[in-house]
């Protein structure tokens, strides 16, 4: 399967970039998703890989075919980008059975393919499961009904998936009757003998395509119905919905609909699978079967698969890789974890995660040693030991020259002919922190951001009850699911979100003990937004 490389895409509307400079590289069989709030840019970015909408600049190349580049006047149709397209609306033809709803795209496929004498394959088929009728007897008895008659249509559809043959061979093969003991051996030579005549003919390969000294012969045509009921019969499997072929749309569930949408999709074979937010219209049970099954189909395709979504859980559970965008500016592209674990930014932080992180203000500064000393939640003293050996000073002054440098970047595109000002500007993201009496933030002024204001981050797992901690709060809420109960914790005025493991309960206003228990506490420079570096965190 082929990699995309993106290599800075733009796309804008007047003054609106819905995608910024975009570069990032979607290798070989990975499941990407992109994620962000709506709005974002990440379905734009979709519908730019796939050919559905024309950058504004940039240059994208699937394999070593490049489809897009602007400074080069290339922009290959969707059509010849050999991928698939799976929408939030399934857009079934209503009127059309699911098998035709699948084979409906392949039958109007026409392009270079190997010269193919289907009748001396299918005839080679038949001979090789002839001489085997015990298997076919076989599979023939399980198609018995309560009455001892064998059901044709259960039979040919058990006869396809033993034997991997389409529906016309299948037919073929049932109408001997193998089951009644029928003797088939002069069917057999008579077949084999027209098998022999056709290759000798017409110098087939092992595969009976047509050759020609020695290379395949190669014609521009459609799919033969045997390819195509072949190629449906194929996908069919794979998703499980070979016995609804002769159901229409409106006789199926929205599960069994997404099913038959992904095998149309799959049919042609596409090298990679675009996705926008397919599962979205399912409940939420569904939805999470369907997120096994996408898991899986990406396995047995072995295709590359783009994935859009909102849904910080879903990128979580299926992604290889995660792409996280916001205002058409890529934030963070790493494994799920790496992007849980080590967030890049205060936006990345807050969007993943379920519960939500806990921000925490904090005001101190970095000591000799590598630690950060900090008065946080209304005058509590904290020290911040990072997991790594961290200067500070060496900190802030690389910060400073990747904004120096973003800054004369921008100045330089600024002299560029066919440069548009971003109106949509980028601002460091507002994060909320969590009080008791909540303020309109709008109101409030704008405070003076210094060297010496940090923020932490705490996921809510991190925090744990415990008789010795030093931390004292007071139950402000308790959610219980059984297996875990998610509580709010009152710290003063604020307000602090933990997971508590197990079937325990919380009385509202009881007092508690808090301890902060993991070395995986983040601490963000608050002028920039930045991520410094993860540690541990002690209450003194």
């Amino acid at each position: 399967m082929p990699e995309i490389k993106l290599e800075h895409i733009n796309k804008r509307w007047g003054k609106f970039y819905a995608v910024d400079d975009l570069s990032m590289t979607i290798r070989d069989n990975a499941f990407v998703t992109l994620l962000g709030p709506s709005g974002c840019g990440k379905t734009t970015t979709l519908r730019m890989i796939a050919g559905l909408e024309t950058p504004t600049s940039g240059k994208i190349t699937i394999g070593d075919k490049v489809v897009f580049d602007s400074s080069r006047g290339i922009n290959i149709p969707a059509n010849k980008r050999k991928v698939g397209f799976l929408f939030q609306n399934y857009a079934l033809w209503p009127n059309m059975t699911v098998y035709q709803n699948i084979s409906f795209g392949l039958t109007n496929i026409k392009e270079e393919m190997p010269k193919i004498d289907f009748e001396a394959r299918t005839n080679s088929q038949l001979v090789k499961i002839l001489k085997n009728p015990e298997e076919v007897v076989r599979v023939l008895e399980e198609c018995r009904d309560k009455n001892g008659k064998i059901d044709s249509k259960r039979a040919v559809l058990k006869l396809i998936d033993a034997f991997t043959i389409s529906q016309f061979t299948a037919k073929t093969l049932f109408s001997y009757h193998l089951e009644e003991g029928k003797d088939v051996s002069e069917e057999i030579s008579k077949l084999s003998a027209k098998v022999k005549e056709s290759v000798e003919k017409n110098h087939l390969d092992s595969s009976f395509q047509f050759t020609e000294n020695g290379k395949v012969v190669v014609e521009s045509r459609k799919m033969s119905r045997e390819e195509i009921d072949l190629a449906v019969r194929r996908v069919s499997r794979i998703v499980k919905i070979g016995m609804f072929m002769d159901r229409y749309p409106a006789e199926l569930s929205g599960g069994q609909q997404q099913r038959v949408a992904i095998a149309r999709t799959l049919a042609p074979e596409p090298s990679v699978l675009f996705m926008d937010e397919p599962l979205s219209n399912l409940d939420a049970k569904l939805r999470l079967e369907m997120r096994y099954e996408l898991q899986r189909l990406h396995v047995e395709t072995g295709s590359t698969f783009v994935y859009v979504t909102h849904d910080q859980m879903e990128a979580m559970t299926l992604a290889s890789e995660i792409c996280l965008i916001n205002n058409g500016v890529l934030q963070q592209y790493q494994p799920p974890l790496e992007v849980y674990k080590k967030p890049s930014n205060l936006f990345v932080a807050d969007f993943v995660g379920n519960p939500s992180i806990n921000f925490v203000d904090g005001k101190g500064d970095g000591k000799d040693d590598g630690s950060i000393e900090l008065e946080v939640l209304g005058g509590r003293k904290v020290k911040f030991i990072p997991s790594s050996p961290l200067s500070l000073k060496s900190w802030r002054e690389e910060r400073d020259r990747e904004e120096d440098a973003k800054k004369l970047d921008i100045a330089r595109r600024s002299k560029e002919k066919d440069y548009v000002e971003k109106g949509n500007k980028d601002e460091v993201f507002k994060y909320h922190i969590q009080k008791v009496d909540e303020e309109d933030d709008s109101l409030s002024e704008e405070p003076v951001v210094t060297d010496q204001d940090f923020v932490l981050g705490i996921r809510p797992e991190c925090i744990e009850i415990k008789e010795d901690g030093k931390l004292q709060g007071e139950i402000y809420g308790a959610m219980p699911t059984g297996m875990e109960s998610t509580i709010k914790v009152r710290v003063g005025d604020f307000l602090l979100t933990g997971v508590v493991f197990g079937d325990l309960s919380f009385r509202i206003g009881s007092t508690v003990n808090l301890s902060v228990e993991s070395d995986r506490i983040m601490i963000f420079d608050r002028k920039s937004g930045k991520l410094i570096t993860t540690g541990r965190l002690e209450i003194l």
